[in-house]
């Protein structure tokens, strides 16, 4: 089941350095800028970047559309900046169900922006007048909402680079006076790239065809051997093609010190898993774990990591260990199947049927669509003798999923059926890392920490704050979510972000009357799509269906394409309504 925040490992802050030595984790604190006066009254903020537009140049050269838009990215995360990567908006596009290659409107971009708590949207078009290339880019304040200037740089095709490096400190520069760091000084911090090494990177990603993707993508690499960016990507890439021996080779060539290490070292223990290694598996998923500790990073111990290596442990015959593992996953994220589904697996491998099936009703209820728990649900109530509930529950998945809806799953005596089941993790949700890593980069001594505190509580912002409670609230942190958003609250009322926060806690907890209040409340101070779909599955908790389809209509009415809206909408269609007894009661 998706989380209610969008918070994927696509939306890994890019300026967040993560340095690994051995099992411990040290942060590297930023440069000093020669500015140092002026540093601290310079805001940064978050940037989300859409691709720039073809504006009449030939279509060989469509690939710098979204060029341009992972170039910006790397400009401002190398400066120091908060950015949204590429395949992160991509994530947000598939949310509401627009395609990859959608033109968008200022004001989707705004929302969108808006939804993932981003301070500023880039995005730009770009000509090519023979071997001239002009860049335009444009920068829109969220809140509140306020278009700039457009920014222009022309020169020769061939010194994009330089071009573009020059458009983008302009563009940080333009908006506030105090920023701190010189033309020089900016493109110091910048990875020095071929343009052609940049081409094959670009186009090995947008490419549909697995062998070109291999291709642009082996390219790149070849032409730029310390580029790391190519490397990680080949190791998704194969991945993707579950190759995953060709996958190692390629996560064990991105260094230490890049912003993706973590998600590429997470990805090694994921293959040795899949490559039946277990043992070396766990080792990954250990040291991983001890060195987000070792860094002072209190959401170490995050549900991808620990379901993973319970599968790992479990496949050793540690069931014990395996079981707290997936169980302390399962309280960090109270919205997910999966764990449950695993606690079924384990407790049917250790011959506890009622256990199993107990689980197996907790996954079937955190996801009525899925089919898989609900055969597994009546497969365990056949093995524990609860023949009578098995007939009631299968009936009513043959109401929702279709006479021949479910899978047919038989289990054989060594229960390697049950070990195939098992939901491995293949995507690690780092975002709740990000404040925790970035607090370890502050100085040890006390006298500096007391300062950089009181600087850090002077420059709380309403965004920073909401940011900070869903990085507790997706950590497992109630109460310090609610303490931040309760903060925003009190100095805007209205905050719709805050609202919505308090709606995910009081769900979770199961108060749903406080849940839908804060929800209203939330669609009072703006309309969103997002928090309609949100207050129609809590109705459907409460057994209220016509509210939901009425919430579900208002969704789709803004955002026609919303995917989850329009799935939610067609299961509230199929489903069959509830039959009434005589006196009007439901039964």
């Amino acid at each position: 089941m998706g989380r209610p925040f969008l918070s994927a490992r696509y939306l890994v802050l890019l300026s967040v350095v993560v340095v690994f030595e051995t099992t411990s984790v040290a942060a590297q604190p930023p440069a000093p800028s020669p500015r140092a006066g002026t540093a601290a009254a310079y805001q940064h903020g978050i940037y989300l970047v859409f691709p720039f537009e073809n504006a009449g140049a030939s279509p060989r050269l469509d690939w710098l559309g979204e060029g341009l838009e992972e170039l910006t990215i790397q400009r401002l995360s190398g400066a120091g900046e908060q950015v949204y990567s590429h395949a992160g908006r991509l994530v947000e596009l598939e949310r509401y169900g627009l395609p990859r290659s959608s033109k968008l409107s200022r004001a989707t971009m705004l929302h969108i922006a808006e939804d993932l708590d981003a301070d500023f949207v880039v995005f730009g078009r770009f000509s090519v007048d023979g071997t001239s290339l002009t860049i335009e880019s444009r920068m829109l304040k969220v809140s509140p909402a306020r278009l700039l200037p457009a920014l222009r740089e022309t020169g020769k095709l061939d010194s994009l680079m330089d071009l573009h490096s020059r458009l983008v400190w302009r563009m940080l520069s333009a908006y506030d006076r105090n920023y701190s760091l010189s033309l020089a000084e900016f493109t110091k911090r910048q990875r020095p790239l071929r343009l052609d090494a940049f081409e094959h990177y670009i186009r090995g990603v947008l490419a549909s065809e697995d062998d070109a993707r291999l291709r642009e993508l082996r390219e790149a690499a070849r032409l730029e051997p310390e580029w790391p960016e190519p490397d990680f990507a080949l190791g998704e890439a194969y991945f993707m093609r579950r190759d995953y021996d060709s996958a190692l080779l390629w996560y064990a060539k991105v260094p230490r010190a890049h912003d993706r290490y973590v998600e590429a070292f997470f990805a090694t223990g994921v293959c040795r898993l899949l490559l039946g290694q277990p043992d070396h598996a766990e080792e990954v998923f250990i040291s991983l774990q001890e060195a987000l500790k070792n860094n002072r990073v209190s959401t170490a111990d995050l549900p991808e990591i620990l379901n993973d290596l319970a599968i790992a442990r479990a496949r050793q015959g540690k069931t014990a260990a395996a079981q707290a593992d997936f169980r302390r996953a399962a309280d960090l994220d109270p919205d997910e199947d999966d764990y449950a589904f695993n606690l079924g697996l384990l407790a049917l491998q250790t011959n506890d049927a009622a256990a199993a099936a107990a689980y197996f009703r907790e996954a079937a209820e955190r996801e009525p669509d899925n089919s898989e728990d609900r055969a597994l649900l009546i497969l365990s109530l056949e093995k524990a003798g609860n023949i009578t509930e098995a007939d009631q529950e299968r009936e009513a998945a043959n109401e929702t999923f279709g006479p021949n809806g479910l899978p047919a799953i038989h289990l054989d005596a060594k229960n390697e059926t049950l070990a195939r089941l098992n939901r491995v993790k293949t995507e690690l949700d780092v975002t709740a890392l990000h404040a925790e890593i970035e607090s370890a980069e502050l100085p040890a001594s006390a006298a500096a920490s007391a300062a950089s505190a009181a600087s850090a509580a002077s420059s709380d912002t309403p965004a920073t704050r909401i940011r900070r409670g869903r990085q507790e609230l997706s950590a497992g942190h109630a109460d310090a979510a609610e303490k931040e958003f309760r903060a925003v609250l009190a100095d805007d009322p209205s905050s719709g972000a805050a609202h919505r926060g308090l709606a995910e806690i009081d769900r979770r907890q199961g108060k749903l009357d406080d849940a839908v209040k804060e929800l209203q409340a939330s669609l009072v101070a703006r309309d969103s799509a997002v928090v309609r779909t949100m207050l129609a599955r809590i109705y459907l908790e409460q057994k209220k269906p016509d509210l939901a389809r009425a919430e579900l209509e208002k969704a789709l009415k803004l955002a026609p394409n919303y995917a989850e809206a329009k799935q939610l909408f067609d299961h509230l269609q199929n489903s069959k309504p509830t039959e009434k007894k005589p006196g009007g009661g439901a039964e």
